[in-house]
Parts: C-alpha cells; sequence; structure tokens
C-alpha cells in the first residue's frame, strides 16, 4: 500500500509531498490541473519508460519517491534478497531520478538499483489503470491468472505446474541420457582398452621412484663396492680405523677417570661414539653382502619403467594420475552400463508423469471453462452499470501446448458495440473502456480484506460516462476499496462524493512559474469540491446543498 509519494521538479510541480490512506483516495480538479501527472509520477516509481521532458524546465533533475507498507508480502521479500535488500519496519522507500540529459536511476531503501527491478517489483505493489497503462490487462498471463483467481482453481493450477516441471525434468534427463549414451557407446571400446592397458600394467603408487633408485644401484654397483669397502676398512677393519682409535681414547679415560672423576662425561661421549661406529660398520658389512650385480634384475626394472612410462604419456604425469584417469574411465563404463536401467525408469516415470498431467490440466480446463461463463455474465453485468450496458465480454478458453500453465490458454475478448464480433481488448476498446473494463473485472475478482494490501490506481475511469453510471463507477470503486488500496483521479461528483479520503490538485502561478499543488481535503473543503464539481466556476449555496446531499446519499 502507498503511503507516502513526494514529487520534485516532474513537469509543473516544483515539490509536493501527500500522503495517501488504505481506502478509496480520490483525486480532483479542474481540467489541466496536473491530476494525471501524479499518476505517471507513479508509473515512473513502478519501473515506467523515464524522459528529459518530464524535468521541470530549468531543473537539473526530477525525483519521484514513494513509500509503500508491505509488511508480510513475501513476494517482495523474496526478489529483494538476491540484491542484499530488505525491508525495514515493514516499509519499502522506492526512489527515481530523471536527469536533464536524459538519464535516470532508480533506488531500493536508498541503495542504487536496476530500473528492471522495479518492474518486477510492480506487480506486487500497484496496478496502473488509466489512458496509457493498460499493458498489464492485455496479458495473456494476467488474464489467466484473473481467471484462475475467479475460479478459485490457484491450487489446481499449482499442482499442475509442479507435476509439468516434474515431467520435464525427466525428459531433459532422458534426452541427456540418450544423447551421452549414443557418444558413449562410440567411446566404449576406448575405454575398455584403455583400462585393460592400465589394469594389465597394475602400476602401484610410487613404484616408480623405487624402481628408479633400485636401477640406479644395479648400474653402478663396482663403484659401490669400492666405495663401501673403503668406508668399512676406515671405520671398522683397518689398523688405524675410528673404532680402533675410540677403543684406544676409551682406554685412556677409563685411567683419568680413576684419577679425576670431572671427565666421566667426555669418557660417555667417547664409548656412545665407538658403539655408533660399530653399528655403522655392522651396516656397512650387511650392505657390502648384498651388493652383486644382477644384469637379469636391471632388465626387468628397465622394462617395467618403459612400460609406466607409456602409461605417463598416455593418461598422466604420475602414477597416481594414471591410476585417476583408470577410476574416471571405470566410472565411465558403469555408466553406459547402467545407463540403460535409469532410461528405462525415466521413461515410465515419464509416462506416468505425463497421464498424471493429462488428468489434472483437464481438470483446470474445466473449471476454467466453468469459471469463464460465470465471469462473462458478472463482468457485462458490471458494465452495463458503468455506461457500457451493450459491451458482451467472452473469455475464450483454447488448447495449447503443454506449459506450467496447463494444456490451454486464456484470453478475455470484448465487443463494446452492438453487432461487432468480440475481439482482443488492445484491438477495440478504448483508454476509458479499459478502465472501466479493468474496474469491472477488478469488482469481480475483489475478496475479503487480507494483511498484503496492494495498490490500484484508476486514471479517466469516468471517460464517457455520467448520471447513474458515474454513481455506479463511485459503488464499485468504493466495493474494490474495501480490499485494496484505490487511487482514483475523476472529473465527475458522482464518483467523488464516495471518497474515503478527498484531494484537490490545483495550479497556481508563483513568481511568473506555473505550478501544481495537491491538498487533501478536510470535510467542508470536501463539500465545496463536491459543489465545485456540480456547479463549475460559480460556487452557489445550492451547489453546496447538492453537495452534502450527494455525499450523504453515497455513505447510505
Amino acid at each position: 500500500m502507498l503511503t507516502e509519494l513526494v514529487v520534485e521538479n516532474y513537469a509543473v510541480i516544483e515539490r509536493l509531498r501527500v500522503h495517501f490512506h488504505a481506502g478509496l483516495n480520490l483525486l480532483t480538479g479542474e481540467t489541466g490541473s496536473g491530476k494525471s501527472i501524479v499518476v505517471d509520477a507513479l508509473g515512473l516509481l513502478l519501473g515506467g519508460r523515464a524522459s528529459a521532458d518530464m524535468v521541470r524546465t530549468g531543473e537539473a533533475r526530477a525525483r519521484i519517491a514513494g513509500i509503500f507498507d508491505v509488511r508480510d508480502h513475501a513476494g517482495i521479500r523474496r526478489l529483494l534478497e538476491p540484491a542484499g535488500l530488505e525491508i525495514e519496519d515493514g516499509e519499502l522507500l522506492i526512489e527515481r531520478e530523471i536527469l536533464a540529459g536524459g538519464k535516470s536511476r532508480a533506488f531500493v531503501g536508498s541503495r542504487p538499483v536496476a530500473a528492471s527491478l522495479l518492474k518486477d517489483l510492480a506487480p506486487h505493489l500497484a496496478d496502473i489503470h488509466g489512458q496509457h497503462d493498460q499493458q498489464i490487462l492485455f496479458l495473456p498471463e494476467a488474464q489467466r491468472e484473473m481467471l484462475d483467481a475467479f475460479a478459485g482453481a490457484r491450487d489446481l493450477a499449482g499442482r499442475v505446474a509442479a507435476i509439468y516441471r516434474d515431467w520435464r525434468a525427466a525428459g531433459e534427463e532422458l534426452e541427456t541420457l540418450e544423447r551421452s549414451e549414443r557418444e558413449k557407446l562410440r567411446l566404449l571400446d576406448l575405454w575398455s582398452f584403455q583400462r585393460n592397458e592400465i589394469e594389465s600394467a597394475a602400476p602401484e603408487s610410487e613404484e616408480d621412484a623405487a624402481l628408479e633408485n633400485e636401477r640406479r644401484v644395479l648400474q653402478n654397483v663396482q663403484r659401490l663396492q669400492e666405495a663401501a669397502t673403503a668406508a668399512y676398512a676406515a671405520v671398522y677393519d683397518a689398523p688405524d680405523s675410528a673404532v680402533s682409535l675410540t677403543g684406544a681414547a676409551a682406554k685412556r679415560l677409563d685411567e683419568l677417570c680413576r684419577i679425576d672423576s670431572t671427565l666421566e662425561g667426555p669418557r660417555e661421549h667417547i664409548k656412545a661414539a665407538g658403539l655408533s661406529l660399530q653399528e655403522a660398520a655392522y651396516g656397512l658389512r650387511d650392505y657390502l653382502g648384498r651388493l652383486e650385480a644382477n644384469p637379469g634384475r636391471l632388465e626387468e626394472i628397465e622394462t617395467r619403467l618403459a612400460a609406466i612410462d607409456r602409461l605417463k604419456r598416455k593418461y598422466g604425469r604420475s602414477i597416481p594420475e594414471i591410476l585417476g584417469f583408470l577410476e574416471e574411465v571405470r566410472r565411465q563404463i558403469e555408466s553406459v552400463e547402467n545407463a540403460g536401467e535409469r532410461m528405462e525408469r525415466l521413461r515410465k516415470e515419464r509416462k506416468r508423469l505425463a497421464a498424471e498431467f493429462e488428468q489434472l490440466a483437464a481438470e483446470l480446463t474445466e473449471c476454467r471453462r466453468a469459471a469463464a461463463r460465470r465471469l462473462e455474465k458478472k463482468v457485462e453485468a458490471e458494465l452495463a452499470q458503468l455506461a457500457m450496458e451493450r459491451t458482451v465480454f467472452r473469455v475464450e478458453i483454447t488448447a495449447a501446448a503443454w506449459s506450467e500453465h496447463g494444456a490451454d490458454a486464456a484470453e478475455f475478448l470484448v465487443s463494446p458495440n452492438a453487432g461487432e464480433e468480440p475481439r482482443p481488448l488492445e484491438k477495440v476498446a478504448s483508454g476509458g473502456e479499459i478502465s472501466r473494463i479493468a474496474l469491472a473485472l477488478k469488482t469481480c475478482l475483489a475478496g475479503p480484506r487480507t494483511a498484503v494490501v496492494r495498490t490500484l490506481v484508476f486514471d479517466e475511469v469516468d471517460a464517457g460516462v455520467g448520471g447513474g453510471a458515474a454513481e455506479g463507477v463511485g459503488r464499485r470503486l468504493k466495493k474494490l476499496a474495501a480490499a485494496n488500496q484505490v487511487l482514483c483521479v475523476t472529473h465527475l461528483p458522482q464518483i467523488a462524493s464516495f471518497a474515503d479520503h478527498h484531494y484537490r490538485v490545483e495550479k497556481r502561478e508563483s513568481q511568473g512559474r506555473t505550478m501544481a499543488t495537491i491538498e487533501e481535503l478536510d470535510g467542508a473543503a470536501r463539500t465545496r469540491e463536491v459543489g465545485r464539481m456540480l456547479s463549475g466556476q460559480k460556487l452557489t449555496p445550492e451547489a453546496i446543498k447538492n453537495a452534502e446531499q450527494l455525499i450523504k446519499m453515497s455513505v447510505a
């Protein structure tokens, strides 16, 4: 619900700030006073097209801001969350700036956003029905949704949509499997060869590093024997070996310690060194015992490393990469082997879903057809009270390709003149007629007030209407305002008398400039305004009296 509107430097408006309320808010004023400019400004907040011509002459920019009460509105929250925007205290601030150069900027919650977000928010915030704002009513999707709302078929439509999405998802997966299966069957022989080649070689992790080390040893047996023998002699076998020298040093320290016990530390270190040298000598002896030339083993290693190198050139730079490739090949082979079972399950599931969709879609079609006949009669009855008594209204249900919305399409057709075939709304109805058709539809669809209140805006809804028909328009606006916030621009006192909140728009001159102002009227001022609408420029006592009577009759 729109609670506040601020307009600055827009057309002939210098600055105005107006508070709107729940119920029926009516704007009146002389012809050309700027009433429709207020509606146009609201249209910009809902993503309407901006133009440099909208900026007041001599100003750098125009600004429109609106505060909407959106508490408990889950749909708006879902739209704001991806943009990182939040609703604060149940209110949403939307702003639009138009620069004199023609560029425009949009803001939500004082943060810049794309104008497309305003268009996405618009259906949740307001509907504008006027001479140039009937696009929503022309949309087949909107017409179908109105029919489903009238039929009470939204739950059924939701079930149809869910079944359709499941049916389509199964079909897409089946198509993907069939397409990939044909490709995978062509690759199956290759994958089988690759798997067999790797499994036959059976490489083990880090095997190549161990083999390369063993190969270096076998290629250098003589050098290793010479070096190890020399090391063994130096450590243990030679007369002046390290073991012999440390043993002699240990004996000397034993003698010294019997005299001076402070040398216990060095003696222990020497003994430990002697033990370490002996261990090293035993290790060298065992190593020499194992060293022997083995040309056969060397050839085996060369052959094995060559086989591993071939696998590396084909399947990976290391054995872990080769083994990873093997796992992927096994997975691909398994997927081909199991694809048939999965596809058969999907075909059965898709067949079941198709049968369920056909049944539910047929129920939805019948529900829509029955509701269409009722809606036609109700809308025609409403239009008869709005000076369109000869209008024929039809809801055409036609078969359509399967979709989330069922197996049919709905379109509103109208014939405003007797003898003419009903045709789509945008092709035969004028702006004023469209506003009244919208009013009739909204009246037929009006339900009990809910926590979420939308704003419905009607501009020129009284075009071509007078007398008793005007009273009918007023009563229907009043009825519609019981469940929604309604903003309406009108020229007729019969409609203005039904206002819950009445605003007068005027043009004034100040310092040689024309500017539009808007004022919310109290009881006495409202009576005078309705009287002015009845009598014209000169407000007479009779007009005041008639205005009082008209207002009393509107609440009867």
